[in-house]
């Protein structure tokens, strides 16, 4: 016998082929994952701060986040690229995670949304 049908695989959203491509991650389905990500000094979330500066998604998976702190100095330095590139990979069809920290152009308060401004009285 010779079936040449691809074998399938359960998953909870019903038989899909093994050979099927893992989804590729939406970007946001990444913002919505980044947004869990809080600096330990502002009760704001790092995306709602405007910390995260761009977010490439490639055909493979791969994720790159360019991001900022509120200053060079920030005691939090170490601990929010980290913690940023293990949200990411946790979101489905993500296979690798780069979190590069730039520092041009300076992060201001400008670039807050307007539900963070309203959360930090900034308005």
């Amino acid at each position: 016998m010779n079936d040449t049908t691809p074998p399938t695989v359960w998953t909870p959203d019903g038989e899909k082929p093994a050979s099927a491509e893992p989804a590729r991650p939406t970007e946001e389905a990444l913002i919505e994952a980044i947004a869990t990500v809080f600096d330990p000094e502002i009760p704001v979330n790092i995306y709602e701060l405007g910390l995260i500066y761009a977010i490439e998604i490639n055909e493979g998976g791969a994720v790159k986040v360019e991001m900022t702190l509120t200053a060079p100095a920030c005691p939090s330095a170490q601990e929010l690229p980290e913690q940023v590139e293990q949200a990411v990979l946790g979101v489905p069809g993500v296979t690798s995670c780069t979190v590069e920290t730039v520092w041009d152009p300076p992060w201001d308060p400008s670039r807050m949304s307007e539900e963070a401004r309203l959360q930090l009285n900034m308005f």
